[in-house]
């Protein structure tokens, strides 16, 4: 081991030392915010719980979409739990405003809603956690919705009045050490979110769940940030509502990530062959019309090739069916490796493929048939396999693609009746 390497300490060093740096310097922060004259205007109050509760609804709507498509239960859980708090966000903002407007009776008091709506929030971010561990993914969406809206209402009742009972309204105590102690409870209750889903991190890598560990932490310094808020609207206080604001942020732009990419998969899944990868019957169909209409414009031919795995039924019945799976994607993976970039390979049926050659006449169109049939049947692997291949250009033999289809899978059927041996590339030319 080097010197400087023995110097340089290990990732958990640093990771601990950047840990403590972090949490001198929000130590620091913290006092020169209580510290702070600053004080906000009561609008700028309303706003910023607008936007909280507007962010709250979009993720909600878009947290409801990922659970149709992934069956993922914190998701759905959550779903509930941020429209039920983007409501109450909505009900503070009004509030404020309407607090501009009628002078208010005890300006040290803090809101029952506050409590009750990030106590919520806390408590389904941990009840998430304990539902995705029993049951991880949902198989009756109907039951599952029912379910979830039991949990968040139960959650959402008893929190509700166990804040609405208390005897007297928590209040602001400026001079203590901590003005507003209670709310070191929610803090607390994301403390545990915090490290439930920063552990949960170890099997679970989306975009939502890494934004749901810093929505939690974030939330949790929202909390122990406005602790020491000594007025309603001071730096404490505005910057924890800010805390508040980024952490829906940022769960949203997990979410937002997670269903663009789930939106990039259903497209793919809708235009691709999940066994082999290439397009499927679908997309070659699109294709082939898109190269007619092109051809139509430019005045220019294009080839279809029509291929069909020899002999797949005896591969199966003497290999197995994994064997003949196999073969399938060996003969797929030549296609795909001996096409041009302009080519498209698609998998036409069960053993039967299909490739669009735009630009090219017969002669361009009979190379490359010869081309896949020799890395066919050279391709090295066991059991050995060939194709027979038919050929229809554009518009000698087809002016529609049915009349191409048709005109190939002629072609390619006439040489497996002429010919009853295995096919190479020596049976490919014969009939092209």
């Amino acid at each position: 081991m080097s010197a400087s390497r023995r110097l340089w300490p290990d990732a958990r060093v640093r990771v601990a030392l950047g840990v403590a740096l972090g949490v001198v310097a929000y130590v620091f922060l913290l006092w020169t915010l209580r510290h702070s004259s600053y004080s906000a205007s009561p609008l700028l109050g309303a706003y910023m719980d607008m936007a909280g509760s507007l962010i709250a609804f979009t993720f909600a709507a878009n947290a409801m979409v990922r659970f149709r498509g992934t069956r993922d239960r914190i998701s759905l859980i959550l779903g509930f739990g941020f429209v039920l708090a983007g409501l109450i966000e909505a009900a503070t903002s009004l509030a404020s405003y309407r607090g501009m407007l009628i002078p208010r009776l005890t300006g040290d008091q803090i809101s029952l809603g506050w409590f009750a709506g990030r106590t919520l929030l806390g408590v389904l971010l941990l009840a998430a956690l304990v539902v995705e561990k029993r049951i991880p993914v949902a198989r009756e969406p109907g039951k599952e919705i029912a379910g979830a809206t039991l949990i968040v209402g139960a959650a959402a009742y008893l929190i509700s009045v166990f804040y609405f009972l208390l005897p007297h309204a928590p209040s602001i105590q400026p001079d203590a050490w901590v003005p507003r102690p209670w709310d070191l409870f929610p803090a607390a209750i994301f403390a545990v979110a915090t490290v439930g889903y920063g552990l949960r991190l170890r099997r679970a890598d989306a975009w939502l769940d890494r934004t749901l560990f810093l929505s939690a932490a974030l939330n949790f310094l929202c909390h122990v940030t406005i602790s020491q808020s000594q007025q309603s609207l001071d730096a404490c206080d505005m910057a924890a509502r800010g805390l508040m604001v980024l952490s829906y942020v940022a769960v949203l732009g997990g979410t937002l990530l997670d269903n663009a990419k789930l939106f990039d998969q259903v497209s793919l899944l809708a235009s691709s062959d999940p066994l082999t990868g290439l397009a499927n019957h679908r997309q070659m169909l699109e294709v082939i019309e898109g190269e007619i209409q092109r051809s139509r414009r430019t005045g220019r031919s294009f080839g279809l090739l029509l291929f069909d795995l020899d002999g797949l039924k005896k591969i199966n019945d003497q290999h197995g069916h994994l064997t003949g799976s196999e073969a399938i994607r060996r003969l797929a993976n030549v296609l795909r490796s001996a096409s041009r970039s302009i080519d498209t390979a698609a998998r036409y049926g069960g053993d039967e493929f299909a490739m669009v050659l735009p630009e090219s006449g017969e002669q361009e169109a009979r190379r490359a048939a010869s081309r896949i049939c020799e890395r066919v049947r050279n391709d090295g692997q066991m059991p050995p396999i060939s194709v027979s291949v038919g050929q229809a250009i554009y518009p000698k033999d087809g002016a529609t693609s049915d009349a191409l289809l048709g005109a190939a899978d002629m072609t390619l059927y006439q040489m497996k009746g002429q010919i009853r041996r295995k096919l190479g590339v020596r049976s490919a030319p014969a009939y092209l």
